[in-house]
């Protein structure tokens, strides 16, 4: 009986070559996604290939550690590693289905039987002893497991890239968030100077006050416009604290876990080089979302496989031996043993409605599937391009301002030297130095902000993460 079965299972296995549905085509993308970008023209960016552990071009040890711990404490990322385990259950499930299912039963029971159902010389109460075993398998001919492991294995690799969407996601946000904390206490720094630039002006006028040269109106007005500018310290400090308390958070930490070394960093990373952008087609390769996408696509194109198999008849080989035995005196002997072996063949027809209804849930599936892949291809070009172009402009904006800010502490001090000498009024003065105020406040927030679209080109690119995390 063994032989027999086992030879069955062999002859089952070499039928298997044929899978109901389609076999998966990895989808076209545009020919022109492959250009370079229309963005990589200017000096601030090479098309050299995208560096994995992108952060370490800013060379700041402080910055690298924390993106280590991101990686290590995130709590988005630990939930992405649970899911990618999920999944790997759900992998090996499938996996199951190719082999022979097999259970074992053993039940015994003590009864007592009618006089009228005894036989003569049989005791009326006893034990009643049962065990079996049943082994299944099913011939898979039509592809029904085949394409349930192939949708397993799609549905496995979605949920990997997802999780490699979520590192990117992090790196970016922890590296952005210790960009604000340096770039808003820049901005605290330049604030408390311009509160001290005002503090000699209040001084220079209140001399001149003091000796008949300058109204106390000028005081006044210059001492408005110095609280004026110092209320802008408390905002800029609670902005830098938020910064501070968002790392605590990316990197698994408590606000009260800060290291003291974050706390006192007031330095900006500035890159010592261009950013290598690559080309579109290493970025489609390289974006996670695409990853996933793709993976989706392969996996709802499995399913259809999988319903269309219905379609067709289901054979089980099966086979059971069990004993029954009375008083358990001869359980394992020759006389109570039994054995089962034979297929089963299962075939909803000729309604295959239902059936046809899921093929078509399934297809529609798979073209949204591929609908979304499609459109997810698109916008990691459109998100490339447009970081690319912020990135541009935000350079020449923060450049631009540099200069703005140059010629405006220039004026003011011509003003104040002109105002010591008599040449000028007040008002010219306090003019020169509002202006000094306003360009220095600029300056700030577009570099903040110039750091910001760094970070932000970065993940539009899908940056590397993978050496980090090993």
């Amino acid at each position: 009986m063994t032989r027999t079965f086992i030879a069955l299972l062999l002859g089952a296995s070499a039928l298997t070559a044929c899978a109901a549905g389609p076999d998966y085509q990895p989808p076209a993308t545009p020919t022109t996604a492959a250009a370079p970008f229309i963005g990589a023209t200017g000096a601030a960016v090479s098309t050299a290939a995208v560096q994995d552990r992108w952060w370490t071009l800013y060379g700041d040890p402080l910055l690298d550690t924390l993106v280590g711990d991101a990686l290590a404490a995130n709590t988005d990322i630990r939930v992405a590693v649970a899911r990618i385990e999920r999944a790997r259950a759900s992998l090996r499930g499938a996996k199951s289905d190719r082999l022979p299912q097999t259970s074992l039963g053993a039940s015994g029971t003590y009864n007592r039987t009618s006089a009228a159902q005894s036989l003569p010389g049989i005791d009326r109460e006893n034990w009643v002893l049962d065990g079996g075993l049943d082994v299944s398998y099913e011939v898979d001919l039509f592809g029904r497991v085949k394409r349930g492991v192939e949708a397993a294995r799609g549905d496995l690799a979605a949920v990997q890239a997802d999780a490699d969407g979520v590192r990117v996601a992090v790196i970016a946000d922890t590296v952005r968030a210790y960009l604000d904390v340096t770039a808003t206490a820049e901005r605290l720094a330049v604030a408390q100077r311009t509160v001290a630039l005002l503090d000699q002006s209040i001084r220079i006028t209140g001399a001149r006050f003091d000796v008949g040269r300058s109204d106390r109106l000028d005081v006044i007005r210059v001492t408005a416009l110095r609280e004026q500018q110092k209320a802008t310290i408390p905002a800029l400090a609670a902005d830098r604290d938020a910064a501070l308390f968002r790392l605590a958070t990316l990197t698994g930490r408590t606000p009260q876990q800060l290291p003291d070394s974050l706390r006192a960093a007031t330095r900006t990373p500035q890159l010592a080089q261009p950013i290598p952008v690559g080309d579109g087609q290493a970025l489609l390769a390289r974006r996670p979302d695409v990853r996933a996408a793709e993976r989706r696509l392969a996996a709802d194109t499995a399913r259809i496989g999988v319903a269309t198999a219905d379609l067709y008849p289901r054979i089980t080989l099966g086979g059971s031996v069990g004993t029954t035995a009375l008083g358990g005196g001869n359980v394992l002997g020759g006389g109570p043993l039994n054995w089962v072996l034979g297929p089963l063949i299962s075939w909803a027809f000729p309604n295959t409605q239902a059936i046809r209804a899921r093929i078509g849930a399934a297809k529609a599936d798979g073209a949204a599937s591929l609908a979304t892949f499609d459109g997810t291809v698109l916008q990691a070009l459109e998100e490339s391009e447009r970081a690319l172009s912020a990135y541009a402009h935000a350079i020449e904006r923060a450049r631009t301002l540099g200069l703005a800010r140059d010629e405006a502490a220039r004026a003011a001090r011509i003003s104040l030297a002109r105002q010591r000498e008599g040449q000028i009024d007040f008002l010219t003065v306090l003019d020169a130095q509002r202006t000094l105020a306003s360009a220095e406040a600029d300056l700030a927030t577009a570099t903040r902000a110039l750091s910001f679209a760094q970070v932000d080109l970065f993940r539009a690119l899908g940056g590397g993460w993978g050496q980090a995390a090993a």
